[in-house]
Protein backbone atom coordinates (compact mmCIF):
# COMPACT_ATOMS: atom_id res chain seq x y z
CA UNK A 1 0.00 0.00 0.00
CA UNK A 2 1.37 3.41 -1.00
CA UNK A 3 0.70 5.81 1.86
CA UNK A 4 2.02 9.37 2.15
CA UNK A 5 2.72 9.57 5.87
CA UNK A 6 5.91 11.63 6.14
CA UNK A 7 8.55 13.05 3.84
CA UNK A 8 11.37 10.93 5.26
CA UNK A 9 9.31 7.78 4.70
CA UNK A 10 8.88 8.51 1.00
CA UNK A 11 11.71 7.57 -1.43
CA UNK A 12 13.70 10.56 -2.69
CA UNK A 13 13.05 9.75 -6.34
CA UNK A 14 9.32 9.58 -5.67
CA UNK A 15 9.38 12.95 -3.90
CA UNK A 16 11.01 14.45 -6.97
CA UNK A 17 8.43 12.84 -9.25
CA UNK A 18 5.63 14.26 -7.11
CA UNK A 19 7.08 17.77 -7.40
CA UNK A 20 7.64 17.45 -11.14
CA UNK A 21 4.07 16.30 -11.69
CA UNK A 22 2.70 19.05 -9.42
CA UNK A 23 4.49 21.70 -11.48
CA UNK A 24 3.34 20.14 -14.74
CA UNK A 25 -0.28 20.13 -13.59
CA UNK A 26 0.01 23.72 -12.38
CA UNK A 27 1.43 24.85 -15.73
CA UNK A 28 -1.29 22.97 -17.61
CA UNK A 29 -3.91 25.06 -15.82
CA UNK A 30 -2.54 28.35 -17.15
CA UNK A 31 -5.42 30.45 -18.44
CA UNK A 32 -8.13 28.11 -17.14
CA UNK A 33 -10.84 29.25 -14.67
CA UNK A 34 -9.71 28.48 -11.12
CA UNK A 35 -12.53 26.03 -10.42
CA UNK A 36 -12.46 24.26 -13.79
CA UNK A 37 -11.69 20.57 -14.00
CA UNK A 38 -8.35 19.43 -15.41
CA UNK A 39 -8.25 17.96 -18.91
CA UNK A 40 -6.76 14.84 -17.36
CA UNK A 41 -9.27 13.43 -14.83
CA UNK A 42 -7.70 10.30 -13.37
CA UNK A 43 -9.93 10.36 -10.27
CA UNK A 44 -13.13 10.01 -12.29
CA UNK A 45 -15.42 7.57 -10.47
CA UNK A 46 -13.28 7.63 -7.32
CA UNK A 47 -14.13 8.81 -3.80
CA UNK A 48 -11.67 10.27 -1.30
CA UNK A 49 -12.57 10.64 2.38
CA UNK A 50 -11.23 13.78 4.08
CA UNK A 51 -11.21 13.44 7.88
CA UNK A 52 -10.72 16.55 10.02
CA UNK A 53 -10.25 16.17 13.75
CA UNK A 54 -8.58 19.60 13.67
CA UNK A 55 -10.10 22.75 12.14
CA UNK A 56 -8.81 23.61 8.69
CA UNK A 57 -9.02 26.21 5.95
CA UNK A 58 -6.23 25.58 3.42
CA UNK A 59 -6.04 21.81 3.85
CA UNK A 60 -9.79 21.37 3.50
CA UNK A 61 -10.23 23.67 0.50
CA UNK A 62 -7.11 22.58 -1.36
CA UNK A 63 -7.78 18.84 -1.01
CA UNK A 64 -11.46 19.19 -1.84
CA UNK A 65 -10.79 21.37 -4.88
CA UNK A 66 -7.90 19.20 -6.04
CA UNK A 67 -10.02 16.05 -5.97
CA UNK A 68 -12.75 17.80 -7.97
CA UNK A 69 -10.29 19.11 -10.54
CA UNK A 70 -9.00 15.57 -11.00
CA UNK A 71 -12.55 14.37 -11.67
CA UNK A 72 -13.17 12.66 -8.32
CA UNK A 73 -15.50 13.24 -5.40
CA UNK A 74 -14.71 13.96 -1.77
CA UNK A 75 -16.50 13.10 1.44
CA UNK A 76 -15.64 15.57 4.23
CA UNK A 77 -15.97 14.23 7.77
CA UNK A 78 -15.29 15.96 11.08
CA UNK A 79 -14.10 14.31 14.27
CA UNK A 80 -17.50 14.90 15.86
CA UNK A 81 -19.16 12.92 13.05
CA UNK A 82 -16.97 9.85 13.48
CA UNK A 83 -15.90 7.31 16.07
CA UNK A 84 -12.20 7.63 15.26
CA UNK A 85 -10.79 5.92 18.33
CA UNK A 86 -13.85 6.85 20.40
CA UNK A 87 -16.40 4.07 20.74
CA UNK A 88 -14.83 2.13 17.86
CA UNK A 89 -11.22 1.18 17.36
CA UNK A 90 -9.24 3.02 14.70
CA UNK A 91 -8.44 -0.37 13.19
CA UNK A 92 -12.13 -1.15 12.67
CA UNK A 93 -12.77 2.31 11.24
CA UNK A 94 -9.92 1.82 8.78
CA UNK A 95 -11.17 -1.59 7.68
CA UNK A 96 -14.72 -0.36 7.15
CA UNK A 97 -13.73 2.85 5.32
CA UNK A 98 -11.50 0.79 3.01
CA UNK A 99 -14.68 -0.91 1.74
CA UNK A 100 -16.24 2.46 0.84
CA UNK A 101 -13.58 4.85 -0.47
CA UNK A 102 -10.48 4.84 -2.67
CA UNK A 103 -8.22 6.94 -0.41
CA UNK A 104 -8.23 8.68 2.97
CA UNK A 105 -6.71 11.99 4.02
CA UNK A 106 -6.67 12.60 7.77
CA UNK A 107 -5.86 15.76 9.74
CA UNK A 108 -5.59 14.66 13.33
CA UNK A 109 -3.93 15.36 16.65
CA UNK A 110 -2.08 12.14 17.46
CA UNK A 111 0.52 10.66 15.15
CA UNK A 112 -0.42 7.24 16.54
CA UNK A 113 -3.96 7.67 15.14
CA UNK A 114 -2.51 8.32 11.67
CA UNK A 115 -0.18 5.34 11.84
CA UNK A 116 -2.83 2.96 13.14
CA UNK A 117 -5.28 4.09 10.46
CA UNK A 118 -2.66 3.49 7.77
CA UNK A 119 -1.63 0.12 9.20
CA UNK A 120 -5.16 -1.27 8.98
CA UNK A 121 -6.30 0.49 5.82
CA UNK A 122 -6.54 -1.25 2.47
CA UNK A 123 -6.51 2.11 0.65
CA UNK A 124 -3.85 4.85 0.65
CA UNK A 125 -3.73 7.17 3.67
CA UNK A 126 -2.34 10.72 3.43
CA UNK A 127 -1.08 12.71 6.41
CA UNK A 128 -2.90 16.05 6.26
CA UNK A 129 -1.27 17.09 9.57
CA UNK A 130 -0.56 15.67 13.01
CA UNK A 131 0.86 17.25 16.12
CA UNK A 132 4.30 15.99 15.03
CA UNK A 133 4.49 16.61 11.28
CA UNK A 134 2.92 18.40 8.30
CA UNK A 135 4.44 16.86 5.15
CA UNK A 136 1.99 18.18 2.51
CA UNK A 137 2.80 21.75 3.54
CA UNK A 138 6.54 21.28 3.21
CA UNK A 139 6.21 19.62 -0.18
CA UNK A 140 4.37 22.78 -1.28
CA UNK A 141 7.13 24.91 0.27
CA UNK A 142 9.88 23.07 -1.59
CA UNK A 143 7.89 23.40 -4.80
CA UNK A 144 7.47 27.14 -4.17
CA UNK A 145 11.15 27.71 -3.48
CA UNK A 146 12.20 25.86 -6.62
CA UNK A 147 9.72 27.79 -8.76
CA UNK A 148 11.37 31.04 -7.65
CA UNK A 149 15.01 30.11 -7.08
CA UNK A 150 15.73 26.79 -8.75
CA UNK A 151 16.90 23.58 -7.00
CA UNK A 152 16.79 23.75 -3.22
CA UNK A 153 19.70 21.33 -2.85
CA UNK A 154 22.62 23.00 -1.09
CA UNK A 155 20.63 26.07 -0.05
CA UNK A 156 20.36 27.46 3.47
CA UNK A 157 16.94 27.39 5.13
CA UNK A 158 16.39 29.13 8.48
CA UNK A 159 13.44 28.37 10.72
CA UNK A 160 12.66 31.12 13.25
CA UNK A 161 10.42 30.44 16.24
CA UNK A 162 8.81 27.31 17.64
CA UNK A 163 10.31 23.97 16.59
CA UNK A 164 6.86 22.57 15.91
CA UNK A 165 5.32 20.00 13.55
CA UNK A 166 5.92 22.12 10.45
CA UNK A 167 9.56 22.58 11.48
CA UNK A 168 9.83 18.80 11.91
CA UNK A 169 8.73 18.18 8.32
CA UNK A 170 11.21 20.81 7.12
CA UNK A 171 13.94 18.78 8.84
CA UNK A 172 12.68 15.65 7.08
CA UNK A 173 12.81 17.54 3.79
CA UNK A 174 16.34 18.78 4.49
CA UNK A 175 17.55 15.20 4.58
CA UNK A 176 15.59 14.12 1.51
CA UNK A 177 16.28 17.16 -0.70
CA UNK A 178 19.78 17.97 0.56
CA UNK A 179 19.55 21.52 1.91
CA UNK A 180 21.13 22.93 5.08
CA UNK A 181 18.86 23.86 7.96
CA UNK A 182 19.27 26.27 10.85
CA UNK A 183 16.83 26.47 13.74
CA UNK A 184 16.77 29.72 15.68
CA UNK A 185 14.52 29.85 18.70
CA UNK A 186 14.45 29.32 22.47
CA UNK A 187 15.86 26.10 23.88
CA UNK A 188 12.51 25.25 25.46
CA UNK A 189 10.96 24.97 21.98
CA UNK A 190 13.74 23.15 20.12
CA UNK A 191 12.70 20.57 17.51
CA UNK A 192 12.77 16.97 18.72
CA UNK A 193 16.29 15.59 18.62
CA UNK A 194 15.15 12.62 16.51
CA UNK A 195 14.24 15.00 13.68
CA UNK A 196 17.61 16.76 13.89
CA UNK A 197 19.50 13.48 14.01
CA UNK A 198 17.54 12.09 11.06
CA UNK A 199 18.49 15.01 8.83
CA UNK A 200 22.12 14.88 9.89
CA UNK A 201 22.22 11.17 9.12
CA UNK A 202 21.45 12.09 5.49
CA UNK A 203 24.61 14.21 5.39
CA UNK A 204 23.14 17.71 5.57
CA UNK A 205 24.27 20.46 7.91
CA UNK A 206 21.77 21.09 10.70
CA UNK A 207 22.56 23.50 13.49
CA UNK A 208 20.93 25.51 16.25
CA UNK A 209 21.70 29.22 16.62
CA UNK A 210 20.10 31.13 19.51
CA UNK A 211 20.81 34.57 18.05
CA UNK A 212 18.37 35.17 15.21
CA UNK A 213 20.51 37.83 13.50
CA UNK A 214 23.42 35.39 13.22
CA UNK A 215 21.16 32.53 12.14
CA UNK A 216 19.80 34.30 9.05
CA UNK A 217 23.14 35.48 7.68
CA UNK A 218 23.44 34.08 4.16
CA UNK A 219 19.99 32.46 4.29
CA UNK A 220 18.27 31.63 1.01
CA UNK A 221 14.95 31.10 2.78
CA UNK A 222 13.57 32.29 6.12
CA UNK A 223 10.50 30.54 7.50
CA UNK A 224 8.17 31.40 10.38
CA UNK A 225 5.00 29.90 11.78
CA UNK A 226 2.39 30.99 14.29
CA UNK A 227 3.58 31.01 17.88
CA UNK A 228 0.21 29.80 19.15
CA UNK A 229 -1.90 27.32 17.20
CA UNK A 230 -5.38 28.53 16.32
CA UNK A 231 -7.03 25.97 18.61
CA UNK A 232 -4.89 26.91 21.64
CA UNK A 233 -5.84 29.33 24.40
CA UNK A 234 -3.87 32.49 23.60
CA UNK A 235 -4.06 33.84 27.15
CA UNK A 236 -2.48 30.69 28.51
CA UNK A 237 0.46 31.09 26.11
CA UNK A 238 1.74 34.43 27.43
CA UNK A 239 5.08 32.93 28.44
CA UNK A 240 5.56 31.48 24.98
CA UNK A 241 5.17 34.92 23.45
CA UNK A 242 7.85 36.29 25.76
CA UNK A 243 10.19 33.47 24.78
CA UNK A 244 9.63 33.99 21.07
CA UNK A 245 9.71 37.79 20.79
CA UNK A 246 13.44 37.85 19.92
CA UNK A 247 12.70 35.59 16.92
CA UNK A 248 10.11 37.74 15.16
CA UNK A 249 10.82 37.98 11.43
CA UNK A 250 10.84 41.69 10.62
CA UNK A 251 12.47 43.85 7.96
CA UNK A 252 15.61 44.30 10.04
CA UNK A 253 16.07 40.55 10.39
CA UNK A 254 15.35 39.86 6.70
CA UNK A 255 17.95 42.47 5.72
CA UNK A 256 20.62 40.19 7.18
CA UNK A 257 19.64 37.28 4.91
CA UNK A 258 21.06 36.79 1.43
CA UNK A 259 19.99 39.30 -1.18
CA UNK A 260 16.92 37.85 -2.87
CA UNK A 261 16.12 35.56 0.06
CA UNK A 262 12.54 34.33 0.25
CA UNK A 263 10.18 34.44 3.22
CA UNK A 264 7.59 31.74 3.88
CA UNK A 265 4.78 31.22 6.36
CA UNK A 266 2.29 28.36 6.00
CA UNK A 267 -0.59 30.46 7.38
CA UNK A 268 -2.77 31.26 9.24
CA UNK A 269 -0.64 34.03 10.72
CA UNK A 270 -0.85 36.34 13.71
CA UNK A 271 0.55 39.42 12.00
CA UNK A 272 2.80 41.46 14.22
CA UNK A 273 3.79 38.43 16.28
CA UNK A 274 5.88 35.80 14.47
CA UNK A 275 6.28 38.09 11.45
CA UNK A 276 5.41 41.68 10.60
CA UNK A 277 3.05 42.68 7.82
CA UNK A 278 5.97 44.55 6.26
CA UNK A 279 7.66 41.20 5.68
CA UNK A 280 4.55 39.17 4.90
CA UNK A 281 3.44 41.64 2.23
CA UNK A 282 6.94 42.63 1.13
CA UNK A 283 9.19 41.64 -1.77
CA UNK A 284 10.68 38.62 0.01
CA UNK A 285 7.31 37.01 0.68
CA UNK A 286 5.92 34.08 -1.32
CA UNK A 287 3.21 33.12 1.17
CA UNK A 288 0.38 33.16 -1.37
CA UNK A 289 2.35 31.00 -3.80
CA UNK A 290 2.87 28.55 -0.92
CA UNK A 291 -0.86 28.46 -0.24
CA UNK A 292 -1.70 27.90 -3.91
CA UNK A 293 0.89 25.18 -4.30
CA UNK A 294 -0.80 23.10 -1.62
CA UNK A 295 -3.48 22.46 -4.26
CA UNK A 296 -1.07 21.31 -6.95
CA UNK A 297 1.28 19.23 -4.82
CA UNK A 298 -1.57 17.43 -3.05
CA UNK A 299 -3.07 16.49 -6.41
CA UNK A 300 0.30 14.98 -7.31
CA UNK A 301 0.46 13.16 -3.96
CA UNK A 302 -3.00 11.68 -4.56
CA UNK A 303 -1.96 10.49 -8.02
CA UNK A 304 1.24 8.99 -6.63
CA UNK A 305 -0.61 7.15 -3.87
CA UNK A 306 -3.16 5.75 -6.30
CA UNK A 307 -0.63 5.03 -9.06
CA UNK A 308 -2.49 7.11 -11.64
Amino acid sequence: MTHFLDIHKTPKDDLRRILDQALAMKNARTGRPKGAADDDRPLAGRMVALIFEKPSTRTRISFDMGIRQLGGQSMILSGTEMHLGHGETIADTARVMSRYVDAIMVRTFSESSLLELAHHSDVPVINGLTNRTHPCQIMADVMTFEEHRGPIKGKKVVWAGDGNNVCASFLHAAGQFGFDFVYTGPAQLDPEQVFIDGARAEGVNVRIERVAARAVEGADLVVADTWVSMHENRTACHNRHNLLKPYQVNARLMSRAKKGALFMHCLPAHRGEEATSEVMDGPHSVILDEAENRLHVQKAILRWCLGI
